[in-house]
């Protein structure tokens, strides 16, 4: 089953299985994003939209995209917000965004789904005003080594979702070649996950200026 095809199926009850990634997930970006104040955000993978509505709190202009069309009609029933606009994009072929027009990329539980980070690196860098930022939380490689993998149960069958293992200097070395330099990283736990490995990691890099914009 293609990744896509799969969280189309989770749609539907996506918000109600119990799923402790997601619920840390939510409190992480809550709990580093709340205080920001953008003009203009983009959600890479919105799915039902569990973070959407904090950035439209903190953006004055939400541009949430996903790449399954269940998951973002799930999202337009719970949100009905004026300054957030929906649409289906694939991240892993060019995104329809103009360059330069972001003040905050958003990114939550994607990129293990995706084998090319230097490709999302590279197309955040080219939306993203200079000293924009990128903020990321992914489930943490720890996790991914133990075998650990996004899942969902239906009709007492197990739906394991294809994922490629990233390491902690993936990210941060793909990050740093596409001209971002890295703010902060942070690691995570549930509060059942004591005596565990961390069960997130998040990070928040910023757009490096360029040479001439340095003014050399």
């Amino acid at each position: 089953m293609s990744v896509r095809q799969a969280y189309s199926d989770w749609a539907a009850t996506y918000d109600v299985d119990r799923n402790l990634t997601r619920d840390l997930d939510q409190a992480v970006t809550r709990n580093i994003l709340a205080n920001l104040h953008c003009k203009s955000v983009l959600e890479l993978g919105c799915g039902t939209g569990k973070n959407t509505a904090l950035l439209a709190e903190i953006g004055e202009r939400v541009r949430a995209v996903d790449f399954s069309q269940s998951m973002i009609e799930r999202a337009k029933d719970k949100l009905r917000l004026n300054n957030v606009s929906f649409e289906v994009a694939d991240i892993t072929e060019p995104w329809p965004c103009a360059s330069e027009s972001y003040d905050l990329i958003v990114c939550n539980l994607v990129l293990e789904h995706v084998r090319d980070l230097s490709f999302i690196f590279a197309e955040a860098f080219r939306v993203l005003v200079t000293q924009g930022r990128f903020f990321l939380c992914e489930l943490h490689p720890t996790r991914q080594y133990e075998g650990k993998q996004a899942s969902f149960l239906r009709n007492g069958k197990m739906t394991a979702i294809e994922a490629f293992v990233h390491h902690l200097t993936d990210f941060t070395d793909a990050a740093y070649d596409c001209g971002f330099s890295l703010q902060s990283m942070k690691e995570w736990w549930h509060e059942e996950d004591r005596n565990k490995p961390p069960r997130l990691v998040s990070f928040m890099f910023e757009k490096r200026p360029t040479q001439s914009e340095l003014g050399h």
